[in-house]
């Protein structure tokens, strides 16, 4: 059963509560979005939360939300596109010379060097010089990475931080022109707590959906990337009309265009477009 709740008008978000799995999505929108947020998820059980992914959009919203990013203990990052990780500097540099405490950053380990050298490094490293070397990625993050638990026909890691739990999986996002997922760059998706199917960015991926809904079979929800025309490295709206009726009415999309307005997914058998300020409750 999923239940939903709205911020009110006045009351802030908390990285805590009752016990209940809940899902907090900070944005909706595409990278490009001009009408919501970038899409990125914080996930919150009991005393702990992890926020999957940080976009260049992330943390004034969770400033206007009234819960600051440098509040965030725990993060996932999915991939390298700026909705995604364009506010990794903030937290890295507020961190390192506000709060004085390194988040917990949860990375892949065959990811992390080129999250690292390909992205964060430029903005991060020559602030400080010590003895000839410059800041390193474990000066400013806690690295946590998460175990490969199951290799075929797909890959798998598995974290627990506190009482979340994330199965995370390879995705196949960028260049549309690859179709060997360990020839794509790096992108992943997460099952969470085993009840949640969130893909993050991703081409159409059919016999992945199905494996991860067979594997996991109390997965009541799914969040799935969503672009409202064909073609590019998203599954566009067209493609995920060819999934069968009963996974239909258990996904809500997101990681939409401001054209969204004219689209509406219930009629097909959706949910429904995912929506930024809510809370997305679990049981």
């Amino acid at each position: 059963m999923i239940k939903t709740k709205s911020l009110t008008e006045n009351e802030k978000l908390h990285l805590k509560n009752n016990g209940e799995l809940s899902l907090f999505f900070v944005g909706v929108g595409s990278a490009f979005s001009k009408i919501n947020n970038q899409t990125n998820l914080l996930i919150i059980k009991g005393d702990s939360h992890i926020l999957i992914d940080c976009g260049t959009t992330c943390p004034k919203a969770m400033w206007e939300y009234g819960c600051p990013v440098i509040d965030i203990e725990n993060i996932f990052i999915t991939h390298s596109h700026a909705d995604h990780i364009g506010g990794m500097e903030e937290v890295a540099l507020m961190s390192r010379y506000f709060t004085r405490k390194k988040p917990n950053l949860i990375l892949i380990e065959e990811y992390k060097d080129a999250l690292w050298n390909y992205s964060l490094k430029g903005g991060i490293s020559f602030n400080e010089s010590h003895n000839g070397e410059n800041l390193k990625m474990e000066d400013i993050f806690n690295i946590k990475i998460p175990t490969l638990i199951n290799e075929l026909p797909y890959k798998i890691w598995e974290i627990n931080i506190d009482k979340i739990n994330l199965k995370i999986f390879r995705t196949k996002h960028i260049p549309d022109s690859e179709e060997d997922r360990e020839k794509c760059f790096f992108s992943y998706g997460t099952v969470i707590n085993e009840k949640v199917l969130f893909t993050s960015d991703t081409r159409f991926d059919k016999e992945l959906i199905f494996y991860l809904l067979e594997k996991y079979k109390e997965i009541k929800i799914i969040f799935h990337d969503c672009q409202l025309f064909k073609g590019g490295v998203h599954a566009s709206y067209s493609e995920l009309l060819t999934l069968p009726e009963n996974i239909r009415k258990m996904t809500y999309l997101v990681h939409y265009g401001d054209n969204y307005k004219s689209t509406i997914p219930e009629n097909d058998g959706f949910l429904g477009f995912a929506k930024q300020g809510i809370y997305y409750i679990v049981e």
